[in-house]
């Protein structure tokens, strides 16, 4: 099922067990599967039309009548395009409101490089008092949405759109703010995020075919950043890969760069995209084009190894 489908899904049930969640779109209800939503809940869903700016500010407004609004689009219209709203009138103003950003990095393909954003994390991550959390599968993103409407904060969920294979099983659990370890391992630390976490799996099974056993971490919430997840977890490997579907300024790589160098440096390298703009493309052409594929991962992983044995 895609996630947007699951989404759906799960916004009807809590909308359905909380009066007080309200719906906010900018024209972009049908591409993120919300449109049903609508017409079911008409009192309480809004369309604003282009007008992100307009919409960041109305459920700003709406938070500070004790409702719980969730605002969906495009991530690059989550997140640059309503920077002022969410810093000042969301959270600094203590406001309760869930934004939600869809088709992530290169998930944009066709859209291109103005639709592909490769730096919202570090836009929103140096807001103080804001979540981020980008979940892996459709499982995940079940799981800990009840978790972050009882949240009370600015929540920015970064959200992969389509049909994605999941990770995770239904047995799994999941915490807001804690990693969920994938694997143990000795070798070295790969810490990924949302698609990233399944090209990773990917080179696991090479790297084990080779001999190379590692620990696999996914960060699910990258602010704020489970600490000691990266520290342990480090201290055991002395290695640490980090994967992530964004810029490596300002994202994943950034965010366990300042744990590590504060607390346990280690040799350490990155996959992601390196500072450059986004372009047209579907998302294989586009992984090569960055070097985020699976082989990219084990070539990286098998670098640090080698730097670490020095």
């Amino acid at each position: 099922m895609e996630m947007r489908q699951v989404l759906a899904q799960e916004l009807d049930k809590l909308m359905s067990e909380n009066k007080n969640i309200v719906l906010i779109d900018a024209d972009l209800s049908k591409p993120n599967g919300v449109a049903s939503l609508s017409k079911k809940y008409p009192e309480r869903a809004f369309e604003v039309g282009i007008a992100e700016q307009n919409m960041a500010s109305v459920a700003a407004g709406m938070s500070s009548y004790d409702f719980i609004p969730f605002i969906t689009t495009f991530t690059p219209f989550a997140t640059r395009r309503i920077c002022d709203q969410i810093a000042i009138s969301m959270a600094y103003a203590k406001q309760n409101v869930k934004i939600i950003g869809s088709d992530p990095g290169i998930s944009a393909e066709f859209n291109g490089g103005t639709h592909m954003s490769v730096e919202d994390i570090g836009v929103i991550r140096s807001i103080p008092e804001i979540v981020i959390f980008e979940p892996v599968d459709n499982i995940q993103l079940k799981k800990i949405l009840p978790q972050i409407v009882n949240y009370y904060g600015v929540v920015y969920i970064r959200m992969f759109r389509k049909e994605i294979p999941d990770v995770f099983s239904d047995s799994d659990e999941f915490d807001l703010f804690k990693a969920s370890k994938i694997q143990d391992g000795k070798d070295i630390s790969i810490f990924c995020s949302g698609i990233m976490v399944q090209e990773t799996m990917a080179a696991n099974e090479i790297l084990k075919k080779e001999g190379i056993l590692a620990e696999i971490i996914n960060i699910h919430t990258l602010k704020p950043i489970d600490r000691n997840a990266i520290i342990e977890s480090a201290r055991k490997t002395g290695a640490v890969l980090t994967a992530e579907n964004h810029n490596v300024i300002g994202g994943l790589k950034s965010a366990v760069c300042e744990v590590l160098m504060e607390e346990y440096p280690v040799p350490l390298r990155s996959i992601g995209i390196n500072d450059v703009f986004g372009q047209v493309g579907k998302m294989p052409y586009l992984k090569e084009v960055y070097n985020m594929r699976a082989e990219d991962i084990v070539e990286k992983a098998k670098e640090l190894i080698e730097l670490k044995g020095k």
